[in-house]
């Protein structure tokens, strides 16, 4: 299987095959969030990537784009990006916090209640095929 950095415009186009593939088979998301995201220090661009997260139909669903409204916006650099949404590895998002890396604005109590949250195994294959298809 072809691997693609994160976020560029082949990944996007491959996580939304993904997305489609599983579209209604898992659980619904308990805490809805609608979120920006702006990831910085992206290896492929001089300019920053706007994307966002939203689980206000039940679905998690990560885009390309702002949303508007939004609970939240998330500003973070693009390794730390990777290692949450992809790798699944919130200890990293957690010391990046810590660290002054990650800013956010707006209801910091949603995005808590979502990392908080298991995935259930349908959003653990849909994450296990993210990885597969990342560089």
């Amino acid at each position: 299987m072809a691997s693609y950095p994160f976020l560029s415009d082949e990944w996007i186009s491959e996580a939304r095959k993904i997305r489609e593939e599983f579209d209604g088979k898992g659980g619904t998301v308990p805490h809805q969030i609608r979120m920006n995201l702006v990831i910085t220090e992206v290896p492929f661009s001089e300019e920053s990537i706007d994307a966002h997260v939203d689980s206000s139909d039940g679905q998690l669903r990560l885009d390309l784009g702002h949303i508007d409204p939004v609970d939240l916006k998330v500003t973070l650099d693009y390794g730390t990006a990777k290692a949450i949404l992809v790798e699944g590895n919130p200890q990293v998002g957690m010391q990046a916090f810590m660290a002054g890396k990650i800013r956010v604005e707006g209801d910091m109590a949603k995005l808590m209640a979502m990392q908080a949250t298991p995935p259930d195994a349908t959003a653990q294959e849909v994450a296990s095929r993210l990885r597969g298809i990342t560089a």
